[in-house]
């Protein structure tokens, strides 16, 4: 983890937030490589659940959202974690993690008394992370996870007129279900994704980006039939796993886990989980919520939020299906999965990122074998001018040739071309493939026919 940390910001991927005032806990920046990876995340996430999918349609909605919302949701009374303080340094850790940290695992139902009295009969394996303190923490007391804003509060009555930064996005998805319902031509069933920032007041930061105070979620609500639920709950268990295979995702790293104790509106969950540098952890959620959440906010809002069929002329609310991933895992797998350190014998090594081509941030780097010769730049000039409005290049003619390759590797690009003095004569370049370090001649003129191929969806 270390070794992807200290890469991450390296090479321009992730940037601790604030880092000039010291850093803000639990927040990141998204840097030069970073974004064009976490933009191709959403691209392909986009096209497999938007584009290919006749029935299901996009939504952006506000982050701010009335305060009744959250209180229908059950976020206001119910959205909480575990909060009990180091008496030695006054840390404030969420007790969950204490306990998991320890290889105690405490169900999320659990009550405060359940929790302490977890904490009291295992004082004696439980540690502080900060200080080393065993066993000497407060009592627990439950932490509300929502981020409270004072948004247009002229007042300074806080607690009155309290809005809140979303904690989820698929709550602006239910307001809006009747709105899309009457502005399009779906029917039940169909689905509406979304993908958007979510914000927690996470206790303890930890994790790298797996865990973030400020986060993006990619998530779809499918809106269907109680009848047709189990059929379509089992297929979108199937499409959302085989979606990381094709992302380039090894199978190996990666596995189901189904919730045993269900929230009360839930029919089934399953997690997919993968395999971290820390462990098997959640990646994304599939979940059976029932009618629960459009009940909910009918009953809040006052608003009818059933569906009519004409054709069998019923009239319900519908069931949900949820899919929701963060943006910030599937980065963080995407890069575990392929983060490669290769030795090449003769005491060499080298770093390579092997990205699949549709997620790599840069797909062409375009290199003059000498910086100094004002033909090669300008023949290489061509080509890049060339290439880069149909693909994301980047020209690099600083330092020596191995390096450039070796600089490439390490951020994922698939391909290098070389212009070198063959070039001025013959108008073929040095094609180099990233996987396998191969290097063929090609024509010029081939270049765009053989990329269009190599990265086609």
């Amino acid at each position: 983890m270390k070794k992807i940390v200290s890469w991450s910001k390296r090479r321009g991927f992730v940037f601790p937030s604030s880092e000039i005032y010291g850093g803000f806990s639990a927040v990141y920046d998204y840097g030069p490589y970073g974004v064009e990876l976490a933009n191709n995340i959403k691209k392909n996430w986009w096209k497999r659940m938007v584009q290919e999918n006749e029935n299901i349609v996009g939504l952006d909605t506000s982050i701010f959202m009335h305060p009744k919302v959250w209180e229908a949701s059950g976020h206001v009374d119910g959205f909480s974690d575990p909060l009990a303080e180091c008496k030695q340094c006054h840390t404030r850790i969420r007790a969950d993690h204490l306990l998991e940290d320890a290889g105690i695992f405490a169900d999320e139902k659990m009550t405060e008394e359940e929790i302490n009295q977890l904490l009291d009969e295992n004082k004696d394996k439980i540690k502080c992370p900060k200080c080393g303190n065993k066993g000497n923490f407060s009592k627990v007391k439950k932490f509300n996870l929502l981020v409270k804003s004072n948004l247009g509060n002229f007042t300074g009555e806080w607690e009155k007129d309290s809005v809140y930064l979303r904690g989820e996005t698929c709550q602006g998805i239910y307001i809006n279900f009747k709105n899309v319902l009457d502005s399009t031509r779906q029917k039940i069933p169909f689905g509406i994704a979304q993908i958007g920032k979510a914000f927690r007041n996470e206790i303890t930061a930890r994790q790298f980006i797996f865990r973030k105070r400020e986060f993006e979620q990619m998530e779809m609500q499918y809106f269907i039939h109680s009848e047709m639920a189990k059929k379509n709950y089992k297929k979108w268990r199937e499409k959302r796993w085989q979606y990381y295979l094709d992302l380039g995702i090894q199978e190996k790293n990666l596995k189901w886990h189904q919730h045993e104790n269900l929230v009360f509106y839930a029919q089934e969950a399953w997690d997919i989980e993968y395999n971290f540098p820390f462990g098997f952890k959640e990646l994304e959620g599939i979940h059976y919520r029932t009618d629960y959440d459009l009940k909910q906010h009918s009953q809040f809002s006052g608003k009818d939020l059933s569906y009519y069929d004409p054709q069998k002329n019923e009239k319900y609310i519908p069931h949900v299906i949820e899919t929701s991933v963060g943006v910030d895992r599937t980065f963080l797998a995407v890069i575990t999965d392929a983060f490669k350190e290769e030795d090449l014998g003769d005491g060499k090594k080298r770093l390579v990122v092997k990205f699949s081509k549709s997620l790599a941030p840069i797909k062409i780097a375009i290199f003059p074998l000498l910086k100094n010769k004002p033909e090669l730049v300008q023949k290489a000039r061509a080509i890049y001018n060339k290439l880069k409005s149909k693909f994301m290049c980047e020209f690099d003619d600083n330092g020596n040739i191995g390096k450039r390759y070796r600089r490439q590797d390490e951020i994922g690009t698939p391909y290098c071309v070389t212009v070198d003095f063959d070039t001025l004569k013959n108008d073929t370049v040095t094609l180099r493939d990233r996987d396998t370090m191969q290097q063929e001649r090609i024509s010029i003129d081939q270049l765009d026919d053989f990329f269009q191929k190599e990265f086609s969806d």
